[in-house]
């Protein structure tokens, strides 16, 4: 199958486009006709195997238009050296190799991409697949080029084996961090490999359409590619799902004349355009293949306004609020499809007003509004930008001389790239690695959360539904393994709260540094890095995992626990009381603050002839000092033992009361009473009085109960005990 064979755009769309043409005066990207331009050189068939086509002048002539001054005399030398080294090599499909790579590099030409990437797309296979070195390209054409060039390099499969394409990916994911470009030319590449991927077995065409699909296509669409994107998705949809994708060709095919409906639509746009003195270009922009499929399930039968949209270019950001309103107020306009993303940018750089209005006829017509800047940024997206090291100095390290590995970082690496380098130093194998890098691309929207301690940088950028796990994570590494809790717009809440766009957050640190996550934390993990931090250190704590794993999933807050753990009870600690005269019914702690060995105490006679001891600093003590209570020398005896009340704050999950009780019997205690208060705006306040054989051990059982998940915060009963009712 030829490479026009696979391409899925209809006749109907080659109308479209050409009325698009002429309409706008000028030339349109069109990467179809270009690839076909570039196999097959000035020629109207196929080339000869012995003769090449003469394609760098269509190079040449696309890389001018956007860039007048460009001196070409690199691009030429870069032509021979990647023809004379490629020589004698040929592709599946029968051309000569060296049509790839000026495929590609006409691609990336037509997109606007400077003279370094252009020159590094026509060497990008030649280290790969010819006797020419790394160290050769980067005599000859710099360190810049040969950074590219090795960017998109396989690794070697003799060396990784099956490993070989995580690997690679794994490698030129990290050249992007530190120069975008080289995934340019890997998504010209693989549009390319596409566009010809008919000549291969049917079960290798799915493999690459699959990892096109899960890995190329999101991150086209997170560099804001939209040119490459879409006809990637369209490429793979005609591969994995060819009923479908018959069914929407058949569809276009059925409804030749749907542009014109469209094209009725934009010359009423037009005119009320030009009565208010707006100067804009109103296009009829025709929907690719995946986009009708997507409008067919969304909207079931299609009218001819539905097979594309208008596309409204003007010269400044504020005609395009002009036009918003122009439309709006001659059109009926359709609220629920408005959307500003040149207020709130996407997290691509895409940048445009969406709105849908509807015609005097009924047909409603969607309509994008954006600047021409922001047209080519919406097309090219970070190949728009250019070189990003332009005006930056390279690093020097401390003797002054440059990094031997030429690394630099790239000043226009967006947040979800940076996430993504960080957690994949931690992946621990390449199956990790693969699975973790397409569950990262599924992701398709992202948040931006404020750190609430106000240090730099002051936001977190997230992917959309990432929960506080993931802010720990993001914020603090493996540090975030104590973590507790997290308060959010300055409430206290669960770490398993997903995190909107604006919201702030502060996470809450045990102090206790042997903390660590609990596997339920995993279902609240979006992103790759907190997934693999939290598996890691449950695979080096197989212990501590299997305790912290839900022993009583039906255990609620309210219930109280087992009364079996309390069946060891024994008598608190010894006390000794300094008094002259009759000694004491009875000694016993108080409690309000339940004091232990090697507490300080102080005791107060009550009534009934016993003497009641607390803790110094108890406020229950204190205030029996103000109103002239004298107090009574007390002291420990031998006896280690006592009894203490601890309060647990935490926040409410299932089986939280049994993980408490278990900790707590397996640091030796045992449960006299337990009270759990009513859950308030998902925190629970548990109250234990605990039985302990060795006092010296509290600080220990206090720390096993801060470890429980959940549990935010353990502390001593400091609260006047209840008063028990009077009888009448």
């Amino acid at each position: 199958m030829s490479a026009e064979a696979t391409n899925p755009v209809s006749a109907a769309e080659d109308a479209a486009a050409d009325t698009t043409v002429r309409r706008r005066g000028r030339a349109r990207i069109d990467l179809r006709r270009l690839g076909r331009a570039a196999l097959l050189g000035a020629t109207a068939g196929p080339a000869p195997r012995d003769r090449l086509p003469d394609a760098i002048g269509h190079v040449a002539e696309a890389h001018r238009a956007h860039h007048p001054e460009a001196d070409l005399t690199v691009l030429r030398r870069a032509y021979v050296l990647a023809e004379s080294s490629h020589r004698g090599q040929f592709r599946k499909s029968g051309e000569p190799y060296i049509t790839h790579p000026l495929a590609v590099t006409l691609i990336l030409a037509e997109l606007g991409a400077e003279t370094t990437t252009l020159t590094a797309s026509l060497l990008h296979d030649t280290v790969e697949d010819t006797e020419v070195t790394l160290d050769q390209v980067r005599r000859e054409f710099g360190d810049e080029v040969a950074y590219l060039v090795d960017g998109v390099t396989k690794v070697e499969k003799i060396d990784y084996g099956a490993a070989a394409e995580p690997e690679t990916f794994r490698k030129m994911l990290v050249a992007t961090g530190n120069d975008v470009r080289v995934m340019s030319i890997k998504l010209a590449d693989r549009l390319h490999n596409m566009r010809t991927l008919g000549v291969m077995r049917p079960e290798k065409q799915a493999r690459i359409a699959k990892v096109t699909r899960d890995v190329l296509i999101p991150l086209a669409e997170r560099l804001g590619v939209q040119a490459l994107k879409t006809e990637l998705e369209d490429l793979v949809f005609a591969i994995l799902h060819p009923e479908e994708y018959e069914t929407t060709r058949a569809l276009i095919a059925g409804n030749p004349h749907a542009p014109d409906a469209l094209g009725a639509v934009a010359e009423q746009v037009d005119a009320v355009l030009r009565e208010a003195g707006i100067a804009a270009e109103v296009l009829v922009r025709p929907r690719h293949f995946v986009s009708v499929h997507r409008v067919r399930l969304k909207r079931g039968e299609l009218r001819g306004c539905d097979f594309g949209r208008l596309l409204v270019l003007v010269a400044e950001d504020a005609d395009c609020y002009g036009v918003l309103g122009e439309l709006h107020t001659c059109f009926t306009p359709v609220i629920s499809e408005f959307k500003d993303f040149i207020a709130a940018p996407k997290f691509n750089l895409y940048q445009s007003l969406h709105t849908a209005v509807a015609a005097p006829d009924g047909a409603v017509a969607e309509v994008l509004i954006r600047t021409h800047r922001m047209h080519k940024v919406a097309e090219a997206g970070v190949v728009a930008l250019g070189n990003p090291h332009v005006g930056q100095e390279p690093p020097e390290q401390t003797d002054g001389t440059a990094p031997e590995d030429g690394e630099r970082v790239d000043p226009t690496r967006p947040g979800w790239l940076s996430r993504l380098l960080d957690w994949q130093q931690s992946a621990p194998d390449p199956d990790t690695f693969w699975t973790s890098l397409r569950a990262d691309l599924a992701e398709d929207d992202e948040i931006t959360v404020f750190r609430a301690d106000g240090s730099a940088p002051g936001t977190i950028s997230l992917p959309a539904g990432a929960s506080c796990v993931d802010a720990a994570y993001a914020q603090y590494g493996e540090a975030a393994h104590s973590c507790l809790g997290a308060r959010v717009n300055g409430r206290l809440a669960p770490l398993s709260t997903v995190l909107g766009d604006g919201d702030t957050v502060q996470l809450l640190l045990a102090q206790d540094p042997v903390s660590g996550p609990s596997p339920e934390w995993l279902d609240h993990a979006r992103t790759p890095a907190a997934r693999i931090a939290i598996t890691e250190w449950l695979r080096a704590h197989p212990e501590t995992a299997e305790t912290r794993l839900p022993s009583r999933p039906d255990a609620q807050p309210g219930t109280r626990p087992d009364p079996r753990p309390a069946t060891a009870r024994r008598s608190g600690a010894e006390l000794h009381a300094d008094l002259d005269g009759e000694p004491p019914a009875a000694i016993r702690p108080a409690g309000c603050c339940t004091p232990v060995p090697p507490d300080e105490i102080t005791g107060f006679r009550v009534r009934g002839g016993s003497v009641t001891v607390h803790r110094s600093g108890c406020a229950s003590a204190d205030a029996m000092r103000r109103v002239g209570r004298a107090p009574v020398a007390v002291r420990w005896g031998d006896t280690a033992q006592g009894r203490v009340t601890l309060v647990a704050e935490s926040f409410g999950r299932p089986g939280l009361l049994a993980d408490l009780t278990e900790a707590i019997a397996a640091a030796g205690a045992a449960v006299v009473s337990a009270t759990v208060e009513p859950p308030s705006e998902q925190r629970v306040r548990h109250t234990y009085t605990l039985h302990l054989p060795d006092a010296a051990e509290l600080p220990a059982l206090m720390r096993a109960m801060r470890d429980v998940p959940g549990v935010y915060d353990v502390s001593r009963a400091r609260h006047r005990a209840s008063p028990r009712p009077r009888r009448t």
